[in-house]
Formats: C-alpha cells, sequence, structure tokens
C-alpha cells in the first residue's frame, strides 16, 4: 500500500479490526518513510450482474440507484435504517450469488417489492404503484386488498413461491 502523504510504497499494518457494519476490515497502517499514520479498508468485491432494462437495454447494476428507490419508497416512514440495509445486502446477495451475468429489471423489481412488503406496507404500496404503472384507483385497491389478506402478489413470477419461503422462515 502506498502511503498518501509521500508516495513510499513501504507501509505496514499496526492493527487490524472489523469495520462498523462488519462487511470490511479497518487496517490502521504507518510509512516506513515518513511516519504518517492512516487507515485503509479492505472490502469483499461482488461482481454483480448487468441489469437488462424493459426496452432490451443493459446497464452496469447500480447499487446506489438500487438504495435512492428503496429510500424513496421508505421516505417518512418509521423505518430503522438497519432494516433497508440488511435489505439491501439481501438483495445484493441474490445478485452476487445467483450465478447469472445478467438479470432483467422486472427480477431486480420483484425482489425489491419483495423486501420492502416485508419491511413496510406503506412502501411496498408506494414502490409497487411506480413499478408496475398503476392506471387506476381499481388497481391500487386490488393491491392494497392483497396486502390486507396476506395473498402473494400477481408477479408472474417465482415471487409467491418466495414469499412463502420468507413466511415459513419468519415463524
Amino acid at each position: 500500500m502506498h502511503c498518501p502523504f509521500c508516495g513510499a510504497d513501504d507501509t505496514r499494518v499496526i492493527d487490524s479490526r472489523l469495520g462498523d457494519d462488519g462487511s470490511s476490515v479497518r487496517r490502521r497502517r504507518s510509512c516506513q518513510a515518513c511516519g504518517e499514520r492512516f487507515n485503509t479498508f479492505e472490502r469483499a468485491e461482488l461482481s454483480l450482474p448487468w441489469v437488462i432494462k424493459n426496452n432490451g437495454g443493459r446497464e452496469p447494476f447500480d447499487e446506489g440507484k438500487l438504495r435512492r428507490g428503496m429510500q424513496r419508497a421508505l421516505e417518512k416512514r418509521p423505518i430503522d435504517t438497519e432494516a433497508l440495509e440488511e435489505a439491501i445486502v439481501r438483495i445484493l446477495r441474490k445478485c452476487a450469488y445467483g450465478g447469472d451475468r445478467e438479470i432483467s429489471s422486472k427480477q431486480l423489481g420483484e425482489w425489491i417489492m419483495l423486501e420492502l412488503r416485508e419491511i413496510d406496507h406503506v412502501a411496498y404500496v408506494r414502490f409497487a404503484s411506480v413499478y408496475r404503472r398503476f392506471e387506476d384507483v381499481d388497481a391500487f385497491s386490488a393491491e392494497v386488498d392483497r396486502l390486507r389478506s396476506g395473498q402473494p402478489t400477481d408477479t408472474g413470477t417465482q415471487l409467491s413461491f418466495l414469499e412463502a419461503e420468507a413466511r415459513r422462515r419468519k415463524q
């Protein structure tokens, strides 16, 4: 590791410990040339898939975009930021460990809705109304009715299986 102060390449690790969230390692280093001390953080680099958009275009997975979308749905809701971070980590794991090089934006949206449904029903309905492009009050009302009755959402994917599995794990 090069020293950020003098550029020397001879630095040594003085102390190592887990970062705040446990997903990184914080290392305290000392430069042998100038004596300055600095911190570095080591984090696992996940190979995330490309996202195939509805129009057929492809773009790299953007964790910031995922976070902003979920934060917008959760805006002004009494939700602990820890719950949001855990949901994001679960989605990232599904993306990284799924083994696919590409994932459809539809599948990603379904995973987001599944997580939001578990965190906060209002946030779920907010996200679903934009994501599914509800065109009238009846579509919105039908989604709220499904939510109240505990029915799986009508996604056309294996989401109902995933929801059932999530419910089973909670019991």
